[in-house]
């Protein structure tokens, strides 16, 4: 079976289990799942349940893909991603995002946990990604050209939307929450940088790190996917924290702020037009 018809036969799979269109898909990252909570009519389908999907393996991913109205708005959600650490091939990591692209979502919002580099954060700041450096220069779009998913050659000037990082500064102000911008930083993983990397990263212009994200948007604008990102700055990066860092301080640090996270995303998710 080639990646296409997988891609298409997990698309059938779930057109067979909801009963309307998909406008927006959420990613929820590390921790930030609880989102899901706020989704009304619920639709709930297990990844282990979808044709050719993986499942996460991840501590605070569900792997879920929960379907439903959010500020009355028809979203898809992902509770839980897949990982390139995990060792799934990189087609196997923006499946998700392939499948909602051909179900219909014309935005995405991308969320993660990440490590902050930029020394004026704190952990618990909501970061909107302005811009991201693919590290390991992993691209989804690599191989074989597939025109369901767009063309071979697409703009990545304004990978995340303009519109709604403008939209993004209402809604922080809105609902009480600092405003942070700046530039996310994929890496592999699953080890965290070292002091040596994190003072590399930051010379390029890199304001947090992570593991995940990039080649989601990467595949969401090949799929001409509008694309907002956030990421939760969880701890200090290597070199910045004196503490050693852990994905326990990860999941905590994420619960911990979650309220404040759902309150602008949900706040997003209602402004798109």
């Amino acid at each position: 079976m080639s990646y296409l018809e997988e891609v298409i036969q997990a698309v059938e799979y779930i057109k067979e289990k909801i009963s309307f269109r998909p406008e927006i898909g959420i990613i929820l990252g590390s921790g930030l799942g609880e989102l899901v909570n706020e989704v009304e009519k619920q639709v709930v389908i297990q990844y282990s349940d979808i044709p050719g999907f993986p499942v996460s393996s991840v501590k605070g991913h569900a792997g879920n893909f929960i379907f439903g109205q959010l500020r009355e708005k028809n979203v898809a959600v992902m509770q839980g991603r897949f990982h390139f650490y995990e060792g799934y091939p990189i087609s196997k990591v923006v499946l998700g995002v392939r499948v909602m692209g051909l179900l219909g979502i014309k935005t995405i919002f991308v969320t993660n946990a990440a490590g902050g580099i930029n020394k004026a954060f704190k952990p618990g700041d909501l970061m909107v990604i302005k811009d991201h450096i693919n590290f390991p220069g992993e691209n989804p779009a690599f191989g074989e050209e597939i025109p369901e998913f767009g063309p071979r050659f697409f703009d990545m000037t304004n990978a995340y939307d303009p519109e709604l990082m403008e939209k993004a500064k209402k809604a922080y102000e809105k609902n009480g929450v600092p405003y942070r911008e700046g530039v996310y930083a994929f890496c592999k993983g699953p080890s965290y940088e070292t002091p040596a990397e994190i003072k590399m990263l930051s010379i390029i212009g890199a304001d947090a790190v992570g593991m995940s994200t990039v080649p989601e948007v990467i595949a969401a604008r090949q799929m001409n996917i509008k694309v907002f990102g956030m990421s939760c700055i969880t701890n200090m990066a290597a070199g910045i924290s004196k503490t050693k860092l852990s994905h326990k301080e990860v999941v905590e640090t994420s619960n911990r702020v979650k309220d404040s996270f759902i309150k602008i995303i949900a706040h997003m998710v209602g402004e798109v037009e």
